[in-house]
């Protein structure tokens, strides 16, 4: 028994119709519907032939670097050097693509191999230390824990403390590590957070943890 036969779209009906069998008139498009191909008329036909061959066209000519979106820029570095108190070589976050005040922030590190720590770790093959892939979320966390909204000095803030955390895969020059930082609680009167991390490379999950951060006083 033969398989039943897939649907196909009306482009590939177009693409596979029976051209030589066709009856030529002139200046007519020499096109048989089948079946799974409704054309009510000739200028319907060419209509969805012109429109299959641009779709077809655009498909194959687009080159492969202009088929990444850009992340969105909530933040630019010069904002970032506004809130956080870390410059060169500590400072470990270049952008903020998504935040909500008092609730988390999402940004990225691009991993080069001009970081300055590739020398040493390892010369002969770059990984990103896992204690400055802590130290850059812990940076993304001080972007909430500064704001107004959660009541910080938007001077300093301190690591308190870390737990469960896990290093999954390792990062290397050429990743974008991608941090999300989760206010879980928050005491307010101490200036003491709680907070969740995750971070990633594309849909792979490459660190995780829980983080206990306080603000300095004004």
């Amino acid at each position: 028994m033969e398989p039943t036969a897939m649907a196909r779209s009306p482009c590939s009906a177009v693409s596979q119709a029976s051209l030589p069998s066709a009856r030529l008139v002139p200046g007519r498009l020499a096109i048989r519907p089948r079946a799974g191909l409704a054309l009510s008329n000739h200028a319907a036909a060419r209509r969805l032939v012109a429109r299959c061959a641009a779709g077809d066209k655009a498909e194959a000519e687009t080159p492969i670097e202009k088929s990444f979106r850009p992340f969105p820029s909530v933040m630019d570095i010069n904002q970032i050097r506004d809130i956080l108190p870390h410059r060169f070589p500590f400072l470990l976050v270049d952008r903020v693509i998504d935040y909500k005040p008092g609730e988390y922030a999402v940004a990225i590190k691009n991993v080069t191999i001009n970081d300055n720590f590739f020398p040493g770790h390892f010369p002969e093959r770059p990984i990103m230390p896992g204690v400055l892939m802590v130290e850059a979320m812990a940076q993304v966390g001080g972007i909430v824990m500064l704001q107004p909204e959660v009541g910080g000095s938007r001077e300093n803030f301190f690591f308190a403390g870390i737990d469960k955390v896990r290093f999954r895969k390792p990062v290397i020059a050429g990743d974008t590590l991608i941090m999300r930082m989760t206010l879980i609680k928050l005491q307010k009167r101490f200036g003491i957070a709680k907070m969740e991390g995750k971070a990633y490379v594309g849909d792979d999950l490459v660190c995780e943890g829980e983080f206990l951060m306080a603000t300095g006083s004004e």
